[in-house]
């Protein structure tokens, strides 16, 4: 017996209401998918784009010392053995800076070894050589440092907030799916290590 024609469209309807439905909710979740990865990648570029911001602040801070060095070194021998600690302490922060990928952890680690060197370091300097506090370039130069320190807070306190934004992304319902799926991980703030900020002490005897 063979079916109706009317049956055979009721048939073909039916499956073309399907396949719709089937299309519409690929569709769907592909849009989803799709928004939701973006939404991740933007997230984890602007953790990088603080990241490189920070790089570029202490950058800027070591490349100070040279400048320093030039303003006090014609009242003595400028401390040496202090001096000695900060171009160690420099080299440092540039082989933290200059790897392909550095760590937040490398950098913060060097750059805190670099305060605690400069501070030891000034500190030698203006308690033997009180008059290099007048020094008109010596202010200048103490002055670009604060500012770079602050630079550097500032670069410090954007990582972090973007970093907040990112890892709630990841962990929050659905987005931590899609995050597992394409492989995002939560990152790490930028703490100090109270231990590197110690400031060493200095016996001038």
């Amino acid at each position: 017996i063979s079916s109706s024609p009317k049956a055979g469209r009721n048939v073909k309807k039916g499956t073309i209401i399907t396949l719709s439905i089937i299309g519409a909710i690929v569709l769907f979740f592909g849009i989803i998918t799709v928004t939701t990865y973006n939404g991740l990648v933007d997230a984890e570029e602007a953790v990088n784009k603080s990241d490189s911001n920070i790089t570029v602040v202490l950058k800027r801070r070591a490349d100070l010392i040279p400048n320093f060095v030039e303003t006090v070194k014609g009242y003595s021998d400028y401390e040496q053995s202090t001096y000695t600690a900060v171009v160690e302490a420099r080299s440092k922060v540039y082989d933290a800076v200059n790897k392909t990928n550095p760590t937040m952890e490398e950098q913060l680690t060097a750059s805190a070894q670099l305060d605690s060197a400069i501070d030891v370091w000034v500190n030698a300097i203006t308690e033997a050589y009180p008059e290099l506090k007048a020094s008109e370039q010596y202010r200048a130069l103490q002055d670009e440092l604060a500012g770079t320190e602050n630079r550097i807070a500032v670069a410090r306190r954007d990582y972090n907030d973007a970093v907040s934004e990112y890892n709630k992304s990841i962990r929050k319902f659905p987005k931590n799916i899609f995050a597992s799926m394409f492989g995002f991980e939560e990152m790490k703030y930028f703490e100090a290590d109270e231990s590197v900020n110690q400031v060493p002490q200095v016996s001038f005897d």
